[in-house]
């Protein structure tokens, strides 16, 4: 009796799974369950129907090729090879390639990109910027040998010669013309001169459409601080781009229709800005000789000398008053002056010696008041109204 081991049993089952040519290429319709994504880029889920259920895996090299996300709850169709995964001893589908069930892979990607993009806020109205009104130069983003380039030369040429159409070659089409788009319109922003850019292309399928679909080519528009006019396909082709710019124009057409403005209406506004001044103006100077004539006929220009001569003897009057306020106040103040002079000088020991009265000092110069302040013999200086003298006390009384 030969005993094998757990790995060499299911290494035996794996090989069996492989070599079987039904299981090596097999196309399952299932409902996507428990989907992962890993941070490794592989995809990990659960595929099943109402009755069944079997795990699936692929990895990052297949999945990078997805042009959706898929998710739980999602019908697709798969095509892979059922293995074993020995250490586990669990058989799984590896998937090779998916898509949608019953809707394109491109279209899914599509409605995932725009309800993303929506729900950020990006399509909201108040990032919509106006078109210019009058621009000298716009940019237009497309083919150069393409039908739209032609269409909008020629409209923007018709309508106005005098704008200046700038053309910036791109692919629009193809696995490089997303981010051929996005060089695109940040070298026109870097440029400066364009006061609109125009970007798109003719109709097609969502395939030939599909560079307009791009993130990239969203965030550039949305980026961009020259306003966007997208003009891709026909009136009935919508894409991503259509959202985000700041006005979709159903041809480009009628792109060239929206930014560049005709000669005759800029003609016509002119005009209506003209007649808007000039009855501005009229009115301006019907208000002014309104108030003019209202001034003209006031009292005060009626009687315009009356009243500068009756300013004249208002001044005058209080010119009078003042003056008579100021001189008695002065004649006041130099009686005051003159009281208090008066009063000093009949107060001055000066004036008081005049009438006879003298000082007496001692040795050391100190008035002497009392006679108890001096002895008999002692000799004192005494000082008149002019001039003094030294005397000796020969007797002292009270």
């Amino acid at each position: 009796m030969k005993v094998y081991t757990v790995s060499q049993i299911n290494s035996y089952i794996r090989r069996v799974f492989e070599n079987d040519p039904f299981l090596s290429d097999i196309y399952i319709e299932a409902e996507i369950s428990n989907f992962k994504l890993h941070s490794s880029g592989h995809m990990y889920f659960t595929l099943k129907d109402s009755e069944a259920a079997i795990s699936a895996v692929m990895f990052r090299q297949n999945a990078s090729r997805l042009d959706f996300m898929p998710e739980s709850g999602m019908k697709v169709l798969v095509r892979g090879y059922v293995s074993l995964y020995e250490k586990t001893g669990q058989y799984q589908i590896y998937v090779i390639s998916m898509e949608p069930a019953g809707i394109g892979a491109l279209y899914m990607a599509y409605e995932q990109l725009k309800a993303r993009l929506e729900k950020s806020g990006v399509f909201d109205e108040k990032y919509k910027r106006p078109i210019p009104a009058y621009p000298k130069c716009i940019a237009v983003i497309t083919s150069p040998t393409g039908a739209a380039v032609r269409d909008i030369i020629k409209v923007a040429g018709r309508r106005n010669p005098n704008v200046e159409i700038v053309v910036v070659p791109v692919l629009v089409q193809g696995k490089g013309a997303a981010p051929d788009i996005v060089r695109a319109i940040k070298a026109v922003n870097e440029w400066g001169k364009a006061d609109t850019i125009i970007a798109g292309r003719g109709g097609g399928s969502i395939e030939d459409l599909w560079a307009f679909n791009e993130e990239i080519v969203a965030r550039a528009i949305f980026e961009s601080q020259i306003p966007v006019i997208s003009a891709v396909g026909h009136e009935t082709d919508f894409t991503i781009a259509d959202f985000i710019a700041d006005v979709r124009a159903a041809t480009p057409s009628a792109a060239a229709e929206i930014a560049v403005p005709s000669e005759d209406s800029i003609s016509k506004a002119v005009a209506g800005l003209y007649n808007r001044i000039s009855v501005s103006v009229q009115n301006r100077l019907t208000a002014l000789r309104t108030r003019y004539g209202h001034a003209a006929g006031s009292y005060a220009f009626k009687n315009f000398e009356q009243n500068i001569y009756d300013r004249q003897m208002y001044v005058g009057n209080i010119y009078d008053r003042l003056s008579y306020l100021v001189e008695n106040r002065i004649k006041g103040s130099r009686l005051i002056l003159k009281n208090s002079i008066d009063n000093i000088e009949n107060r001055s020991p000066l004036n008081i010696m005049k009438k006879g009265y003298s000082l007496v000092y001692d040795r050391e110069d100190n008035i002497i008041s009392s006679s108890e302040n001096i002895n008999v013999g002692e000799l004192v200086s005494v000082r008149l109204n002019k001039g003094r003298f030294t005397a000796e006390v020969r007797e002292k009384g009270e």
